[in-house]
């Protein structure tokens, strides 16, 4: 399945009121890379129905086998609206997955029994985290009653189609969700991972174009990053040979330049001028 590709559907107010930094996104790009898995796309929408249809529909429409990982609104809130959503984007009715329904069981057992009350409402609103899109499979992981859920789309990762993997927004249940679920449930054996070369130089990032330029004839399929700044970090990804031998190419230009009186004046001015 090595032409799987990812996305991330990232949802929440507080994120996009700036009030929370979302960092799971970030997370899951990493883990994705580590595993040889493109990643397409990062939206952050709104607690709203449509939004997240919108989101998600969008991310149904591109090219599969396709992995679609949704972040947040999951709780038992009113604004909780991802599990809703998820099934009515897909056509498909809610149903109680026994096992968070035990999980939230046990957790309302431990608030009465430290002496508070558990209302009608209270429990009825953590009920709620227990219904699921019809189809759902519970993945591994999860410590609390925020579940780490998966539905398949025609077929799922295994027949070229997509999955859709709903995650909690808290950053630990998340992680281990992944790791625990994820991996070793769906992405074992998937995505060929990319070999990385990274390297430094003090100089504008407009003085390597001609390399760059370069690499891009020579090395189509070696994919180049460059990232200015006092120190630009320049990073190719691609098959191990390939990007081997570019590298080999960046290094023996940026020798040339090392060598070049000019050029090194122009270095010592691009230092200066990030000290100012």
């Amino acid at each position: 399945m090595s032409d799987l590709r990812a996305s991330i559907v990232v949802i929440g107010d507080e994120i996009l009121g700036g009030f929370v930094h979302d960092t799971n996104s970030h997370w899951l790009a990493g883990q994705l890379q580590t595993h040889g898995i493109p990643l397409d796309r990062v939206q952050t929408v709104p607690d709203t129905m449509a939004a997240i249809d919108e989101g998600l529909r969008m991310e149904l429409g591109r090219s599969r086998p396709r992995l679609i990982l949704t972040s947040g609104g999951i709780g038992s809130t009113p604004d909780d609206l991802t599990m809703e959503a998820v099934a009515a984007t897909l056509g498909r009715g809610l149903v109680v997955n026994e096992e968070i329904d035990h999980r939230i069981t046990l957790a309302l057992e431990w608030t009465a029994g430290t002496g508070a009350t558990v209302t009608a409402d209270h429990e009825r609103a953590m009920r709620r985290m227990a219904r699921v899109p019809e189809g759902t499979y519970l993945l591994q992981g999860a410590r609390g009653v925020a579940p780490g859920v998966a539905v398949d789309v025609d077929g799922g990762l295994a027949d070229g189609g997509v999955t859709i993997v709903v995650l909690p927004g808290i950053p630990g249940e998340l992680k281990r969700i992944y790791t625990d679920g994820i991996v070793p449930e769906l992405l074992t054996g998937v995505g060929t991972p990319q070999h990385v070369v990274e390297m430094t130089h003090g100089y504008p990032e407009s003085s390597l174009n001609p390399v760059f330029d370069r690499l891009v004839a020579e090395f189509p399929d070696v994919h180049l990053g460059s990232y200015p700044g006092k120190q630009c970090t320049i990073r190719l990804k691609g098959e191990r040979g390939k990007v081997e031998a570019a590298g080999a190419v960046v290094r023996a230009y940026l020798d040339e330049l090392d060598d070049d009186p000019g050029a090194n004046e122009l270095k010592t001015a691009w230092a200066a001028r990030w000290t100012d």
